[in-house]
C-alpha cells in the first residue's frame, strides 16, 4: 500500500505545493486570457514545473490514484478561493455543484 503516511507533513507540503502549482498555472491561464500573455505564461511555467516536480516526488512514495484525488481537491479549493478573490464567485447552484465534486472526491478516497 501507500507510504506516503510515513512522512505525514512532508507528504502535505509536497501535495499543497502540486496543488499551489496547479493554482498558479491556472491564474496564469486567467492573466493570459486577461491580455496579459507575458505574465500568465510565466505563472503557467512556474506552476505546471512545481506541480511537476512535486508530483514526481509524491509518486516515489504513494498510489497515483490517491495523490491524484488528493491534490485535485485540494487545487479545486485554490481555485475556488482565487475566483472568489477576484470577483468570479460562485452562485448557489455552482457552489452546491463543486460541494458534490469535493464529496465525491472524498468518497473515492476511502
Amino acid at each position: 500500500m501507500s507510504q506516503i503516511f510515513a512522512h505525514p507533513l512532508t507528504a502535505t507540503i509536497l501535495v499543497i505545493g502540486a496543488a499551489l502549482g496547479y493554482a498558479v498555472a491556472t491564474a496564469g491561464m486567467k492573466a493570459s486570457s486577461d491580455g496579459f500573455m507575458m505574465a500568465g505564461i510565466l505563472l503557467g511555467i512556474i506552476g505546471f514545473s512545481a506541480a511537476f516536480l512535486s508530483e514526481i516526488v509524491l509518486l516515489r512514495r504513494a498510489d497515483l490514484s490517491v495523490i491524484y484525488i488528493i491534490i485535485v481537491a485540494a487545487e479545486t479549493l485554490m481555485v475556488l478561493a482565487y475566483a472568489g478573490w477576484i470577483g468570479e464567485g460562485l452562485n448557489l447552484r455552482q457552489g452546491f455543484g463543486a460541494a458534490l465534486v469535493l464529496s465525491g472526491l472524498v468518497a473515492i478516497s476511502l
